[in-house]
């Protein structure tokens, strides 16, 4: 279960997760050096602010994990119910330039699917 944290995606996203959230307290700490030395309102409300901000986002992580944790591995593949081609429908009827311009699209499909069926053969 937690082996899917493991990954080099995942682990990159750890990592990333958590310089920025130490970033954020830095960033933090600068403004209220800033406010104390006396930068005025702007930089107290950025001292406040960015602590959120990284709060904010581990939080939104966190969540992310547990969503991935609770996640069915098993979704990501294709089944034997699932339908990976169908044959369009060529509208006849009607207006005969867009039914020619369909069978055109028609034909174009069919020898793109040949052609990537025969290439990985």
């Amino acid at each position: 279960m937690w082996y899917r944290l493991l990954t080099p995606k995942w682990v990159l996203l750890h990592l990333l997760v958590a310089a920025l959230f130490v970033a954020t307290f830095f960033l933090g700490y600068w403004q209220l050096s800033k406010a104390e030395a006396g930068g005025g309102a702007v930089n107290w409300s950025y001292a406040l602010q960015w602590p959120l901000y990284g709060g904010m986002g581990l939080w939104f992580y966190v969540r992310m994990v547990r969503d991935e944790l609770r996640r069915d591995p098993d979704e990501d593949q294709p089944g034997n119910a699932v339908v990976l081609y169908q044959r369009p429908r060529i509208d006849t009827t009607g207006d005969p330039e867009l039914a020619a311009y369909n069978a055109y699209l028609a034909e174009l499909n069919e020898r793109a699917l040949g052609q990537r069926a025969g290439h990985g053969q």
